[in-house]
């Protein structure tokens, strides 16, 4: 099944899709989504939300996804979704373990959220994920627009866009956050919920493992040896920080 609906004067241009096999879930969230000034598409299992994501290739701002899905589960739609684009994904589950958690963020979700929620605070997390995806606007940076360079490495906040010896890194927007967050503090030392509540915006993290995955994730994308990070460094027993040594 599938729908798309805009709410009558909406002033928000984007679209989310909503996959959850549960019909009421679907219908909360899509409620709640489209007062708060965004269109809609929706869809109860994962080869119909796979559908819908080809047919609207380009017009999507994010997916919320849950992860029990019929036909096509939920980490396996996070995974093709991010071997094709960028395109932020939240995930839903109602599984209280950790491990479906870390595979979801270790595919490339940008966000996790268990099953009951809060469906104000879904679609605070959708419009946060949403603008953190945005290209940064230049004519009102809200901090430097200065890209940061070390090594063969160079972060263009303007452009949101990481690159290693010229060539474009494939970064989804939290990654790039974090790492921007990083490499513009240098040196400095950064606990886990430090990180959560500057990087992602929230006070209370469902779970410090999110920090520790985007941190592998980054490391096995920007460092020459991922198991000898140069840069993104663990400081036992407080935290990360990022360091310019070994940068030419």
């Amino acid at each position: 099944m599938s729908e798309a609906t805009a709410p009558t004067g909406a002033s928000s241009s984007e679209t989310v899709l909503v996959v959850d096999d549960e019909a009421i879930v679907r219908d909360v969230v899509v409620r709640y989504l489209e007062r708060d000034g965004y269109r809609t598409l929706a869809a109860g299992d994962g080869h119909t939300a796979l559908q819908l994501i080809e047919d609207h290739d380009g017009e999507l701002s994010l997916v919320v996804l849950d992860l029990m899905l019929p036909g096509i589960d939920g980490l396996e739609l996070c995974r093709m979704i991010r071997d094709k684009s960028d395109l932020p994904v939240i995930m839903l589950t109602a599984r209280s373990g950790q491990s479906d958690r870390i595979v979801g963020l270790e595919l490339g979700a940008d966000d996790y959220v268990g099953k009951p929620f809060s469906p104000r605070e879904l679609t605070a997390r959708v419009r946060n994920v949403i603008r953190r995806a945005r290209p940064a606007q230049p004519a009102a940076p809200v901090e430097s627009p200065e890209a940061v360079e070390f090594g063969d490495l160079r972060i263009d906040p303007v452009a949101h866009q990481a690159t290693r010896a010229g060539s474009p890194l494939k970064l989804t927007s939290r990654e790039f956050d974090l790492l921007l967050f990083l490499a513009r503090n240098p040196s400095q030392v950064f606990s886990r919920d430090q990180l959560m509540a500057r990087v992602w915006g929230f006070e209370s993290a469902l779970d410090t493992g999110t920090v520790s995955v985007h941190v592998r994730r980054l490391r096995e994308k920007i460092e020459a040896d991922p198991s000898e990070p140069k840069h993104l460094q663990t400081v036992w027993g407080m935290g990360y920080r990022f360091s310019l040594e070994g940068s030419a």
